[in-house]
């Protein structure tokens, strides 16, 4: 997708009139199977005929991610506090001086959100011409092309976190971002994508293209470990009533907790529309959910015997059994 975008920007820089051959080119081409790629022939002025070829991931989970862009953008800290952000729902606003990078740095942080999905208003690229959406007070996700950023600055928008992709740096802020998780996991957190160059390698020995599939599923496997710490016991807590429907037992899960900074995090989180969604599907399937977070729910749910207290150690252990090696020894 991000690929698309660049050879959009790169003909529109050129002339408008080169983007309709582009795109009809690429719609006439064969949707490409998992893992397979796909040609595509254009033509640009100066450069004269073109084949692109254009990839689609084996994981379709994070078929439209690209972390590695995320990661050359913002600091580890920077992404844990958007990260934060976007888990109590608050407003986020991006600014870039490409579409490509509006594009994929939005789908990268809405990605750390799994099994959770964004339930408000999400605009990788919002035009200037909506820009006044910036100004509503519900939730939302957007990105800002930086010729907007004057415009943006005299709008009158509410408490919003706004973020500079180019220069790494918070334009806006509610100044409590490095608060709202619980603060060993989020050391955690912070320890794990601090390594993820050592675990790759440690990970796959493989050609570049592969190696940045692996860090995708290395930084989802590093957020998915934060919701198991955080919410793995959920479905202990799924009961079935009078009528056979299954009912969450709301308190009685948060109060389950033994860590105060995680129930404290989850008095606020469990309010959140993510959540509420997440539980409401759960409570609806008529058999256990699949994927990948079930999967780590359930190696989760049979360690829950160990002593060891949570904390730092717990959750990079843990992950290590996830990736297949120990994370002490990387």
């Amino acid at each position: 997708m991000d690929q698309i975008l660049d050879e959009v920007e790169r003909r529109r820089g050129i002339s408008a009139a080169l983007v309709y051959p582009f795109m009809r080119s690429l719609m006439e081409s064969p949707f490409p199977a998992p893992g397979k790629t796909i040609k595509v022939k254009t033509f640009l002025p100066g450069a004269g005929n073109e084949v692109i070829e254009l990839r689609r991931p084996m994981d379709s989970r994070l078929e439209h991610v690209d972390f590695e862009c995320l990661f050359k953008c913002l600091s580890i800290r920077q992404i844990i506090r958007i990260f934060a952000s976007l888990l109590l729902e608050r407003r986020v606003i991006f600014i870039a001086d490409k579409l490509s990078t509006l594009s994929s740095c939005s789908h990268a942080v809405v990605a750390l959100l799994y099994p959770f999905s964004w339930q408000h208003t999400f605009i990788p690229v919002l035009p200037s011409s909506m820009i006044d959406i910036v100004c509503c007070p519900t939730p939302f996700l957007v990105g800002l092309l930086s010729s907007s950023l004057p415009k943006l600055k005299e709008l009158p928008v509410e408490e919003a976190l706004m973020v500079n992709l180019g220069s790494d740096r918070f334009i806006r802020q509610m100044d409590d971002e490095d608060t709202l998780l619980p603060r060993k996991l989020q050391a955690a957190l912070e320890q794990a994508l601090e390594r993820k160059n050592d675990l790759i390698n440690q990970d796959s020995d493989s050609e570049s293209d592969e190696e940045c599939n692996t860090l995708n599923g290395l930084v989802s496997e590093v957020f998915i470990r934060f919701f198991v710490e955080t919410i793995g016991h959920y479905s202990l807590f799924l009961n079935q009533n009078e009528k056979a429907e299954r009912v969450f037992q709301r308190e009685a899960f948060r109060k389950s907790v033994a860590s105060k900074s995680i129930r404290r995090f989850l008095e606020v989180f469990m309010e959140s529309q993510m959540f509420a969604g997440f539980i409401q599907d759960r409570e609806l399937r008529k058999c256990r959910a699949k994927g990948l977070f079930e999967q780590r729910v359930e190696q989760y749910l049979e360690e829950l015997p160990d002593t060891e207290q949570s904390g730092v150690n717990k959750f990079l252990r843990g992950l290590g059994k996830e990736l297949g090696f120990d994370i002490f020894e990387v």
